[in-house]
């Protein structure tokens, strides 16, 4: 069984989700769920600086 990334809890006794680097590869991070996906991604401020669409004009 898996560990989770943030939580270490076992993650098949939850709804996993399991992250890779590459579409496809292998899982490089584990999560029992989005809510310790979303709270890691807090955790590590993974968030800060990161834009889906950026203009200068904005």
């Amino acid at each position: 069984m898996a560990d989770c990334t943030f939580c270490g809890r076992p993650v098949e006794a939850h709804d996993p989700l399991y992250l890779s680097e590459t579409p496809g590869g292998e899982p490089t991070s584990q999560f029992c769920n989005y809510g310790c996906l979303s709270a890691h991604v807090d955790a590590a401020d993974l968030a800060t600086g990161s834009a889906c669409e950026w203009s200068p004009e904005q």
